[in-house]
């Protein structure tokens, strides 16, 4: 039977630095493994240095090499990296899954031409979310990673209806989960240096998590907290991570702008780290007083599950997917468009109550969203594909 079956599994994704989709990799590689399965991730890596976590699986990393700036050549580039790099490895007769997965649009436009070459059988890419893309070469690549997969998954209920909606295709949803011995509200004398070290001096200090991008509704955030400052002089506002293909420059450069503008300090009540290491991540959480997360678009919003394992009270978006597995009992749920609305949730978890409340309540989901739950779903898809 099937169900019974130890199943080789190719996960594939397009970086080592841990951004949504490359962390549930890393997590869903480890839960298939546990429960026996031999998992491979194939990555392309930048600078060679791997991740960071320790593997529980196999590790194939993939040469990327410095590519051009403009979006599409660089796109370009790493699809025909993450392809030159696979068809060598079948030559060697090692490209031998049963399962060939990929997390994004890149490796599996990859996986799409090896298929087309007869390399390998099928190929299944989980979706994390639609973008909108002004490129037509990648809207083109967008599209030909749904189209020509032998099956597509997603992570939320609302990018299910979406992809129906402008697919024509069901992707069976699967979850993302959170691993809490990786975070937890529970201290280990990491915080003090930490603190030292980004000048984290503030009370309250406010933290978001994802760099600075119009996605992450950066600059309405900012905004919003200008206003914080007028009540909480000593409050800060923490941007931590931001590692990404995409280059945000100019909304960056505007972010940076209005910061000027609304006479914010920059290295003082705005403190903006650029990516951290993974041990860095879990322990920025335990030194923040409130997660904020006015995204505008998500697949799910892993760092708000990382943020409540962590103990924080939890301002997001009143908005799909994270209505999906939030109350108003849970979390602030904000416009993320009402820049005063924002403000004013910021302002009211000063109250301890209401804090406390809402970091109680929000508890009750990590239960609901395991790793290993999520590797049970993706086998059961991996074996009606089988079939």
């Amino acid at each position: 039977m099937l169900q019974n079956q130890k199943l080789r599994i190719a996960l594939m994704t397009y970086s080592t630095k841990p951004r949504g989709s490359v962390v549930h990799t890393l997590e869903l590689a480890s839960a298939l493994q546990a429960l026996g399965h031999q998992v491979c991730i194939f990555a392309l890596d930048k600078d060679g240095s791997g991740f960071e976590q320790n593997l529980l699986c196999e590790y194939q990393p993939i040469p990327a090499k410095p590519a051009p700036q403009e979006i599409d050549l660089l796109i370009k580039q790493r699809i025909q990296e993450f392809v030159d790099y696979l068809i060598d490895y079948s030559q060697n007769s090692l490209l031998n899954y049963d399962i060939y997965h990929a997390q994004d649009c890149i490796s599996a436009n990859a996986l799409a031409i090896l298929r087309s070459q007869q390399i390998i059988p099928h190929f299944i890419r989980t979706i994390h979310h639609i973008e909108d893309y002004n490129s037509p070469y990648l809207r083109n690549c967008q599209d030909r990673s749904i189209r020509e997969a032998s099956l597509c998954l997603c992570v939320s209920d609302s990018w299910q209806v979406q992809i129906q909606k402008h697919y024509q295709i069901h992707a069976p949803r699967v979850i993302n989960g959170i691993n809490t011995s990786r975070f937890s509200s529970q201290k280990n004398g990491s915080e003090a240096s930490l603190k030292q070290r980004f000048g984290l001096t503030g009370s309250p200090i406010y933290l978001t998590v994802g760099g600075i991008e119009p996605r992450k509704n950066s600059i309405n955030l900012l905004k919003a907290f200008s206003q914080v400052l007028i009540d909480f002089p000593n409050a800060q506002l923490a941007i931590a991570g931001g590692s990404t293909l995409f280059d945000y420059q100019a909304y960056r450069q505007q972010f940076l702008d209005t910061a000027q503008e609304l006479g914010i300090n920059i290295g003082k009540s705005l403190v903006i780290t650029g990516s951290l290491t993974d041990v860095e991540l879990q322990t920025i959480y335990r030194c923040a007083d409130v997660f904020v997360f006015p995204s505008i678009k998500e697949g799910w919003g892993l760092v708000i599950f990382e943020a409540i394992a962590s103990g924080l009270p939890i301002i997001t978006a009143n908005m799909l997917p994270f209505t999906e597995f939030l109350t108003i009992s849970q979390a602030l749920l904000v416009d993320p468009n009402d820049i005063k609305m924002i403000a004013q949730a910021m302002r009211s978890l000063n109250n301890p109550d209401l804090a406390s409340s809402l970091i109680q309540a929000s508890q009750s989901i990590l239960s609901d969203y395991s790793w290993e739950r999520s590797a049970k779903m993706h086998l059961n898809a991996y074996q009606k594909l089988l079939l």
